[in-house]
């Protein structure tokens, strides 16, 4: 079959791989509709390092996410996945018998897999599971470190509405900051109550106002670098900020010192791969369950841009879009 492949020099490429015949016990096998290329997806291969003991695929396939559906099941999954429709996050659950998502037929535990209602189109979560379990995995942890309300830096990001669709669900306070007016107004219309716009004139006072009234002491921050030296003075006392992103580019974190002891400030990486829900398979297979029952609210949807076969890994690869649309993968295209 083909399939994308990472090079030894970090570049992709199409090969012909086997098609897989078996599936290991534990195992799922995908007959794959759509891959979304995330943020992740080019990021890993621009930074080895960070790709440094995750998930690998036989015959180096790339890719994160996908969805398709259910052909086989392997010995000790349960049946419910047989034939049903699921989106895909590769680097859940390590094997060594993974056969990666950007190819025609994938191999991977039943752990990597959420299955969809049969609501919604497989096509609309190509690129989202791994936008829902990184959001699933911080609400947990800032609720496990006695937070009660939170700040979303990335509104309008995908891992932005996926948390605010969990915290909705949960009843947290939630403040989402996007950059544009008409991010906002797409998020009001979502049913998002606490909006603010970081390019507006009061936005430092209003967050301020709003952040000490819904005591949002957890912040999960998509941006970094200037936004997070602006919104620092502006939280309230004993607030941690877990940095995911890098939407802001190389911007320097510039906060000073005495703000840290005033404020009673903590700063931290999250990585949904070493939480305590990915890494511990009970809470993984609970998480996946919990998000089964939320995922076809609308704010879970992979926001879709044009549609690329894998003989154009090039072209999808350096396709941009506003406001988020991402490059799909087809087999079939």
């Amino acid at each position: 079959m083909k399939a994308i492949c990472v090079t030894e020099n970090r570049q992709l490429e199409v090969r012909e791989v086997p098609t897989p015949a078996f599936v290991p016990s534990g195992h799922i096998m995908v007959d794959i509709v759509a891959s979304a290329i995330n943020h992740g997806d080019k990021a890993f291969l621009a930074r080895p390092t960070i790709t440094k003991g995750l998930n690998t695929s036989l015959y180096e396939i790339w890719g994160a996410s996908a969805s398709g559906k259910v052909c086989a099941i392997g010995e000790d999954v349960p049946t419910a996945f047989a034939g049903r429709n699921v989106a895909l996050y590769r680097s859940l659950t390590p094997s060594p018998h993974t056969v990666g998502l950007w190819s025609g037929k994938a191999i991977l535990p039943y752990t990597s897999a959420l299955i969809l209602p049969e609501c919604v189109a497989v096509e609309d979560y190509s690129g989202s599971l791994v936008n829902a379990m990184t959001a699933y995995a911080f609400v947990e942890e800032m609720l496990s470190e006695g937070h009660t309300g939170l700040i979303v830096t990335a509104g309008a990001s995908a891992s932005g509405l996926a948390i605010t669709a969990i915290a909705r669900k949960k009843h947290i306070p939630l403040i989402s900051l996007v950059r544009s007016e008409q991010a906002g107004e797409e998020l009001r219309g979502l049913g998002v109550e606490h909006v603010l716009v970081t390019e507006s004139h009061d936005f430092e006072n209003k967050l301020a106002t709003l952040s000490k009234q819904l005591n949002t002491t957890a912040v999960f921050d998509g941006v970094g670098g200037e936004l997070i030296n602006r919104i620092a003075p502006h939280l309230p006392i004993s607030s941690t900020i877990w940095c995911y992103g890098f939407l802001g580019g190389v911007g320097l974190i510039s906060v000073p010192s005495v703000l840290f002891v005033a404020k009673k400030l903590t700063m931290k990486g999250f990585s949904n791969f070493n939480s305590a829900t990915v890494r511990d398979i009970h809470k993984l297979r609970a998480a996946l369950t919990s998000l089964e029952e939320i995922i076809a609210d609308p704010m879970f949807r992979t926001r879709q841009g044009m549609k690329f076969s894998f003989d154009q890994i090039a072209e999808a690869m350096a396709y941009e879009a506003e406001p988020g649309a991402k490059a799909i993968l087809s087999p079939t295209v």
